[in-house]
């Protein structure tokens, strides 16, 4: 009877750690790494050091992302190497930050407007199979944040 308690009291600490990890979902997320870290997209709200949320409204923007053509015009650019793969680039560690991407926007969390036009805070460029021009800037967003406004002088 013992050996039950113990069993019953140890599978739900053991699956609560694992669910807290985020290891239950297959495949590799969306991340970069930055010095000795990485920003990693997840799916998982709690586990998010922040959040972002994506508008078609241009005036509810925080932040404007712009898509380009052109690798070298862009802040970010996401290629996908088919020659190689660096899986251990993005190792979640101690200075792994998470960001999710919430479905409604909220007030104190950046707000993004992606689009092909300008004026933009950030330009990235996409052509990758396994990053979502979404993702690309979700990431950048989570990584650098949404820039400072300067308020009118009127």
């Amino acid at each position: 009877m013992l050996r039950f308690k113990v069993l019953a009291s140890v599978v739900p600490l053991l699956v609560a750690a694992v669910f807290a990890r985020g290891d239950f979902l297959p495949g590799a997320r969306p991340c970069v790494a930055i010095g000795e870290g990485s920003v990693q997209i997840t799916s998982l709200p709690w586990q998010a050091q922040s959040h972002v949320s994506f508008t078609r409204d241009p005036a509810h923007a925080t932040v404007r992302v712009q898509l380009t053509d052109n690798a070298e015009a862009a802040d970010f650019a996401v290629l996908d190497d088919v020659d190689s793969s660096e899986a251990s680039a993005c190792t979640v560690n101690p200075a792994t930050r998470f960001v999710a991407i919430s479905a409604s926007p909220s007030a104190s969390e950046p707000v993004i407007y992606l689009s092909q036009n300008g004026p933009a805070d950030y330009r990235i460029f996409v052509r990758s199979t396994r990053f979502s021009a979404r993702d690309a800037a979700a990431l950048i967003v989570g990584a650098r944040g949404a820039p400072q406004r300067l308020a009118a002088a009127f």
